[in-house]
Formats: structure tokens, sequence, C-alpha cells
């Protein structure tokens, strides 16, 4: 798992997802939250502009990264 910091005290899941690079575009980050194959610490979530804090943990298809 990687550690990926953030601006500020929140950021958007679709956002996180692509400054995590765990998606090439936000095309691709809004199909895979929507087919649910994206985990919020652990959860499915299927949020694209739901508000990740810092320790929280997003998996997709197997790749994994923290905000810090």
């Amino acid at each position: 798992m990687r550690d990926v910091p953030i601006d500020g005290d929140m950021i958007r899941l679709g956002q996180f997802l692509k400054i995590a690079d765990l998606v090439d575009t936000g095309g691709e980050g809004k199909i895979l939250i929507t087919s649910g194959d994206v985990t919020v610490n652990g959860e499915v979530d299927l949020r694209r502009g739901r508000q990740l804090h810092r320790g929280d943990v997003v998996e997709v298809l197997g790749r994994r990264a923290r905000v810090a």
C-alpha cells in the first residue's frame, strides 16, 4: 500500500483515484466506481463524490492507496 499526500482536509474519491495513479482517466474511475470495483476502508462505495480523509484506504482491482 502506498501513502498519497493530499492538500487540505479532504479529497473526493474520483479525484483521489487519479492523483494516486489508481486510474488513468476520470472516465475510467467513474466506470470502476459505478461497477463496484472500488472499495473505501474495505466497503464498496458507488459515489464518485465520496469525501475521503487522512487514513482512508482505497482499493481498486487489487491496488491500494491510503490518504495521507
